[in-house]
């Protein structure tokens, strides 16, 4: 008999210990399952982003959804790729997590000090439980938001360092460990080959696009096109190829070489349309002087240009190209971002360079044409007067000869003879007119005096001396064929008096002088920022000599104040071009 089912003091039932045993080895399991559930999701999820950021060519889309999978796969709030320039700082800068209003208050993105330029120096993983205990951080900018815990991975492409990928906060305020390392580290691998296609394709199209360009140049400088539309047509190509903010293209003027930008495209580019650059101080003129490329991280900041062709303009990154070979440079091509934008990579300056020479080439082939044309027609021009000499003044000479001998023969018919002397006096006229043709058709094109723009540039170098800096001169309008010479010396004379008077008595640090041909006139503006004008001065003799030399073309000139300070100028005449 069980004795202790009447004992009281037995103790009481419970589950026995293998009961125990089995629902601690069940917990277990389930926790392991789900630690194996987790991480095939993880692994999922790392094929999706490799599959994600491997589906798109387009460079800018395929860094930013880099940036995007890594936040994703680690679980944090704040990721960036920075992108390493060959100077070895931080050239682009993409981000996730932070708004716009945090990065504009932020302002530029690093430069890569502290832990960034660690890994930029030192590329392998770093995991960080303390962000700012390590001797490498330097703090953050007004307005940064916080951050602790970081992890950062290299991304190489190919044999070289690309970028780094920076990740920070992960979310539950854990810390990253050895399996987000791996993750990433992953990532990165995958992201490496993802840029390196995504580069390649965007070369091939710049290339293509390149081609392409090239090929429509040369078929539009050899079809006889106006030069002047083929320049503004590639200026604005090469932005399209360079994505650029700005792209001038400056070529000399007159005999002495003066550089004046013939075609811009992009920002503020009729700003600096016909724009006079200053004489051997601005970074085109050391350009077109020595033949070599010069590459600017800030063109508006930068050292070398006492005075630069956009001065009123915030430009960084640039990079200017001799148009032509160093032999014989043709021209000056800037290529430039706004200040803050992006620099631009080696390949794209390599593109352009041979773009600009295979333009050049054209441009040389196309002037050798146009000599050839021209040479056809003095030629025929030479051939015609001398047949107008041999043949026609040869036989109205005769002629007037034989009407000469024959007036002898009528003294007594006084009304015939006068007939036949007009006749002769008409033959007279005529053999004058012929001759002065031939004299005419025997003059070349190119024996013309210097044209107008070669003049102003001149006038405006030589008033430098005396005012003590460089006006500001911008030219627009077919200036060196649609004004007449009588036109062009009083529009000279009258720049010249209105440079004097800035020199003399404005005061003025700064002068901005603007010529504009249209089909019906011919304007020159001359400003300055200098004293204005003085209501005591009562001789004014040289502005009623503006005044006169306007009144004389039907013409009109204004006086009065410039905003904020300083004296505008206004001469404005009409163009009665002869069309004989």
């Amino acid at each position: 008999m069980d004795q202790s089912a009447h004992d009281p003091q037995a103790p009481a039932a419970g589950p026995s210990m293998p009961q125990l045993r089995l629902d601690q080895l069940l917990e277990e399991l389930q926790e392991q399952v789900k630690r194996v559930r987790g991480t095939q999701n993880r692994v999922h999820t790392l094929l999706d982003a490799v599959l994600a950021i491997g589906s798109d060519l387009d460079l800018d889309v395929v860094l930013h959804q880099i940036v995007e999978s890594a936040v994703q796969l680690v679980d944090c709030r704040y990721g960036a790729l920075g992108v390493v320039g060959d100077e070895g700082g931080i050239k682009q800068f993409i981000t996730v997590g932070v708004d716009d209003e945090t990065i504009a208050r932020i302002g530029h993105y690093p430069l890569g000090e502290g832990i960034l330029g660690l890994l930029i120096r030192k590329p392998h993983p770093l995991r960080l439980s303390v962000l700012s205990d390590h001797p490498d951080s330097v703090g953050f900018p007004p307005g940064h938001p916080p951050m602790t815990t970081f992890l950062g991975t290299p991304v190489q492409v190919r044999d070289r360092i690309f970028g780094n990928l920076y990740l920070t906060e992960k979310n539950g305020g854990a810390q990253f460990d050895a399996e987000d390392e791996a993750v990433l580290r992953t990532l990165g691998a995958a992201a490496g080959v993802a840029i390196d296609n995504a580069r390649l394709y965007d070369d091939a199209r710049r290339r293509e696009r390149w081609l392409a360009a090239s090929s429509e140049l040369t078929r539009t400088l050899l079809s006889g096109a106006d030069p002047a539309e083929v320049l503004r047509s590639f200026t604005a190509t090469v932005r399209e190829l360079a994505r650029a903010d700005l792209v001038t293209l400056a070529v000399p003027v007159g005999a002495a070489g003066n550089l004046v930008i013939e075609a811009a495209d992009g920002t503020d580019a009729d700003r600096l349309q016909g724009l006079a650059l200053p004489d051997g101080t601005s970074l085109a003129a050391k350009v077109f002087s020595s033949g070599e490329t010069i590459v600017s991280t800030s063109l508006s900041q930068d050292p070398r240009a006492e005075a630069e062709s956009a001065s009123a303009l915030e430009l960084g990154p640039a990079f200017l190209i001799p148009l032509g070979t160093p032999e014989r440079v043709r021209g000056v091509l800037q290529v430039a971002n706004q200040q803050g934008g992006p620099a631009f990579p080696d390949a794209t300056v390599e593109m352009i360079a041979g773009f600009a020479g295979h333009a050049a080439l054209a441009l040389e082939i196309a002037e050798h044409r146009r000599d050839a044309e021209q040479l056809l027609v003095l030629n025929d021009r030479d051939r015609i007067a001398r047949d107008l000499h041999d043949l026609a003044i040869q036989r109205l000479f005769a002629s007037g000869l034989s009407l000469q001998s024959v007036l002898n023969r009528l003294t007594d018919r006084p009304e015939v003879a006068d007939r036949v002397q007009r006749v002769v006096d008409d033959l007279d006229d005529t053999i004058k007119v012929v001759r002065s043709t031939i004299y005419a058709l025997r003059e070349s094109d190119r024996s013309k005096a210097t044209g107008l723009r070669a003049r102003l540039v001149a006038e405006v170098s030589q008033a430098a001396e005396t005012l003590g800096f460089a006006p500001a001169l911008r030219m627009s309008g077919l200036l060196d064929t649609d004004v007449p010479e009588d036109h062009r010396e009083q529009l000279l004379a009258v720049l010249r008096e209105a440079l004097s008077n800035a020199a003399r008595h404005a005061g003025a640090s700064a002068v901005d002088i603007g010529v504009e041909g249209t089909d019906a006139t011919l304007r020159l503006r001359v400003a300055d920022n200098g004293r204005g004008i003085d209501p005591a001065a009562t001789r004014r003799s040289g502005l009623a000599n503006i005044a006169t030399r306007a009144e004389n073309l039907g013409g009109t000139f204004a006086l009065m104040p410039n905003e904020p300070t300083g004296t505008l100028l206004e001469w404005t005449v009409p163009l009665q071009v002869d069309a004989g």
